[in-house]
């Protein structure tokens, strides 16, 4: 090739570059300031008041916390145990038990002293067959319930829990995560936060747990991970939470609530069919969907967003682990956005359709 070309071709990939460099920087920029404006409104709003004695009171609303169970046999007991202990008075903990191998169900049923209950059960709950459910003799466990069904996955386990949830609001968590005692006392203030507008779905920031000590169900010292690799996702977990959902929430614009921490207005949630069982982002696309259901109705909507770390989850440290997690989280988000395309730069559905979703 001549050098005079070669220079050229050179050249303009260095132009190329310079220009996608420059706008990289200034969108994160612009996301670091909407994110800086979205945590001091938070601050002031939270500056003031007691939310214990409100959010605690048996006249606060109800919400049921879906927790799916696959083979989790050496840990089941121990994460149950730390769900019942959250600071909030009229909760539920539901654990699905997704048609485990292993000894789940009996662990939880030795543990909680649980009995099998009858109960009526809508036919035409979208799931797999719902094998029993089960309630504890014992009062101190009477927020728990356990429910036995056939193994159709996180999604389907998920779509049972809110199926079979009396209360106004469901939290789809996993299972092994570690949520902090007052979690819900923020959740269910954020879903009054707005006078105008109805939150129909709240996230949080999820934490790197990984190295942490951890005891009884109890986080009692923080650590820095001591495995590279879940070191560069803590650095990722907090530009990702801190950073990009900030700034997307203080925009209202909002697209996903993470999986492993997520909590929804039953009514909506129920209204657009609940999580989708053939995409692999299914956290992503309910949210795509719940948007789109309260566009339709051009019913005033929000989606919160709390910048307290009130969820926190072990990362992945092996690289085989890491690369199907990250190859799932890119095929969920191509399924997503492939399902909802008509909604690329559709003036219809406002800032959803003309700047989040591009």
């Amino acid at each position: 090739m001549d050098n005079g070309v070669f220079n050229v071709i050179l050249e303009y990939l260095n132009i190329v570059f310079l220009v996608f460099s420059g706008m990289l920087f200034t969108l994160y920029v612009l996301m670091a300031y909407f994110a800086t404006r979205n945590s001091i409104h938070y601050k002031n709003k939270n500056s003031f008041g007691n939310i214990t004695k409100t959010l605690g009171s048996p006249l606060a609303p109800g919400i049921t916390i879906i927790a799916p169970a696959y083979n989790e046999g050496l840990t089941i007991v121990e994460n149950v145990r730390s769900l019942l202990s959250l600071q909030y008075v009229n909760y539920e903990v539901m654990v699905v038990n997704d048609g485990s191998k292993d000894d789940t169900l009996q662990k939880l049923i030795d543990a909680y002293h649980l009995e099998k209950i009858d109960r009526e059960i809508d036919p035409h709950i979208k799931s797999k067959p719902i094998r029993g459910i089960y309630k504890s003799t014992q009062r101190s466990f009477a927020k728990l319930t356990v429910v036995d069904k056939a193994n159709g996955g996180k999604s389907d386990a998920l779509n049972a829990g809110i199926f079979l949830s009396e209360n106004k609001y469901v939290g789809c968590i996993d299972v092994d995560c570690l949520i902090v005692p007052e979690a819900l006392l923020h959740v269910v203030k954020s879903f009054y936060q707005h006078s105008q507008k109805r939150v129909i779905a709240v996230g949080g920031v999820i934490r790197v747990a990984n190295s942490c000590k951890i005891s009884g169900g109890t986080l009692e010292e923080i650590r820095l991970p001591k495995n590279w690799l879940a070191r560069f996702q803590l650095l990722e977990y907090t530009r990702s939470f801190l950073l990009g959902r900030m700034a997307w929430g203080r925009l209202d614009s909002l697209l996903i609530i993470s999986g492993a921490f997520g909590f929804f207005d039953r009514e909506i949630a129920l209204a657009v069919g609940g999580y989708d069982t053939h995409t692999v982002g299914e956290d992503m696309e309910i949210i795509f969907r719940m948007r789109r259901y309260m566009h339709d109705r051009k019913e005033p909507y929000h989606v919160a967003y709390i910048p307290d770390p009130l969820c926190w989850t072990e990362v992945p440290e092996s690289r085989k682990i890491f690369i199907n997690q990250r190859d799932r989280w890119a095929r969920g988000n191509l399924e997503t956005l492939s399902t909802h395309k008509d909604m690329f730069f559709n003036p219809r559905y406002g800032r959803l359709g003309l700047l989040s979703y591009p």
